[in-house]
């Protein structure tokens, strides 16, 4: 197994880096207040968070609002250092594109179309390809920054990448049967992709569909225990192999059908653990891959539709001190869906039926086209309205909701060109009715592959990140910790969020970025953004 870090520079043209943007661990600025200090190898930061605690009077039922400040402090490591990236289900659509449009950015591949030369770019990810705005000039003009320059990132050109696959075909070729990807530009980086061959994966037939038996020939046997240390070896051999600093792995294989939760086998991190060492039937092979992710000290990021991560994984990870992320890649028809549906909401207007229809012909599809796996997809498209309905009490009484119907079809010959067809019909003044339809084409991989960068560069940010708490009533300096184990932080790239317990679930996507915004810019001590805009509605 070569990964791409390993590809020789010899052929980079001199287009490269101007094609690619920034190296890992470039920053577009420094900030300049006595809060923030930039010292040997890490950025610290003091920080105010302002919120609002409301209470209810038990008498009159009348509230009270209180501003409320905690104190913060902020550390982040600058060097990112040398990081990989595993991909589960390696060979598939995603891992292939993925693979092949890092190789074409990091030597600056450009292709023939019908429009013309096509250079590489990383349109898609909002980490390389958005802005966010940094603050006002002096003459009040906004400035804005590349996303991922407010604090060091990885990177995906500096990436080295790995993974596993049920199927033993090389990526070379699983980029050609993907066909995603333009014919001459399959053609300029398959000598190189040939070489990386994915390693054997974990194969149990009763969590995906049938359909997928012919393409499992590259799996790993023995025990589920057996398994699990195997994983822990290839995580661990993969590291030391590339002289790693850290390891990510992220879920991008087949959608596996819901696991059930029982008690005793799967609620707890030592019920779970019993449960792999015993063989239960009901852990999944996305379950065992994050156990042996945890185990190892390296996040892993869920993103198929499925509950990979049960309460006992969970419950493993905030034990272990890991990080962990899902579910499901949230990449057209939903993300558009959690727009829209903030957008109703917020205007006043009440959604009473959502309708929801796709269709797409490739091996994601012909998965989903058995029951069990289908459902894990509906419920995870399913709740994305769920928080933004539960804010308006004014259109929708408890436990009112939209009536949301989501179907489902595999068309082989549409290919990885997914069809969307989404039908909103809404109740406005004086009980009359709007409906709005959308006709989306989402090339599927082109939109899944730049949320797979976004959520390994987000991630790997949170690995060189620590905070603590300051009060004046502090007897001791309270010791640095990281992060919870959940990383809600990145819930703008994936559909149904996973939070820690007891934790409200944001599903409206411009509520995700700003969080995702304003935590970056609090790493470095600067407030959260508004759209106040007081320098231009006040005489100043």
């Amino acid at each position: 197994m070569s990964p791409i870090n390993n590809i020789t520079a010899a052929t980079d043209n001199a287009n490269a880096a101007s094609a690619t943007g920034a190296a890992s661990g470039q920053t577009a600025f420094k900030v300049d207040s006595p809060y923030v200090r930039y010292g040997d190898g890490a950025i610290e930061s003091d920080y105010m968070y302002d919120t609002t605690i409301v209470s209810r009077d038990s008498a009159t039922g009348g509230l009270s609002a209180k501003p409320t400040k905690v104190h913060y402090q902020f550390k982040t490591k600058t060097s990112v250092g040398r990081v990989g990236l595993m991909l589960v289900g390696w060979g598939g659509n995603n891992g292939s594109t993925v693979s092949a449009s890092i190789l074409a950015n990091k030597k600056g591949i450009s292709w023939e179309t019908r429009r013309g030369t096509q250079e590489p770019n990383y349109f898609g990810s909002v980490m390389l390809a958005s802005t966010v705005k940094l603050g006002v000039d002096a003459n009040l003009k906004d400035v804005y920054v590349p996303f991922n320059e407010v604090v060091p990132m990885v990177h995906p050109n500096d990436v080295v990448i790995g993974g596993w696959d049920i199927n033993s075909m090389n990526i070379g070729d699983a980029m050609r049967r993907a066909q995603v990807l333009p014919v001459d530009l399959q053609r300029k980086v398959y000598d190189d992709l040939k070489e990386l061959k994915p390693m054997p994966s974990v194969y149990y037939p009763d969590f995906i569909a049938a359909n997928q038996e012919e393409r499992a020939d590259n799996v790993i046997k023995g025990t589920k225990q057996e398994q699990l240390e195997h994983l822990r070896k290839d995580i661990r051999d993969f590291k030391h192999a590339n002289a790693l600093d850290r390891v990510i792995v992220m879920w991008t294989a087949n959608t596996e059908r819901y696991a059930d939760i029982l008690a005793g086998i799967n609620d707890t991190a030592d019920n779970l653990l019993k449960a792999i060492a015993d063989g239960h039937a009901e852990v999944s092979p996305s379950t065992l891959f994050a156990v042996a992710s945890i185990l190892e000290g390296a996040p892993f990021i869920n993103g198929s539709p499925q509950n990979t991560l049960v309460p006992g994984a969970i419950d493993l990870a905030e034990r272990e001190r890991a990080f962990v992320g899902g579910d499901d890649f949230k990449s057209g028809q939903t993300k558009i869906k959690s727009v829209l549906a903030e957008f109703l909401v917020n205007a006043g207007i009440k959604p009473l039926a959502i309708t929801s229809y796709n269709h797409l012909g490739n091996n994601d599809g012909r998965n989903l086209s058995a029951p069990a796996q289908f459902r894990s997809k509906e419920i995870s498209k399913s709740s994305v309205v769920d928080d933004m309905v539960g804010a308006n009490g004014i259109l929708y009484k408890k436990g009112e909701h939209p009536d949301h119907t989501i179907v489902i079809k595999y068309v082989p010959s549409v290919g990885d060109s997914k069809r969307a067809l989404d039908e909103y019909v809404s109740e406005i003044f004086m009980g009359g009715l709007n409906t709005i339809s959308v006709y989306n084409t989402c090339e599927d991989s082109l939109l899944a592959s730049p949320l797979i960068i976004d959520l390994f560069m987000v991630t790997e940010l949170m690995t060189r990140v620590e905070y603590r708490t300051k009060s004046d009533a502090d007897a001791v300096e309270p010791q640095w910790q990281s992060f919870h184990s959940v990383l809600s932080i990145l819930s703008y790239m994936l559909k149904a969020p996973v939070v820690a317990p007891g934790t409200p679930v944001v599903n409206a996507l411009a509520k995700q970025r700003m969080a995702m915004e304003n935590i970056l810019r609090a790493f470095v001590g600067l407030p959260p953004n508004n759209e106040m805009l007081l320098e231009h509605k006040a005489f100043h």
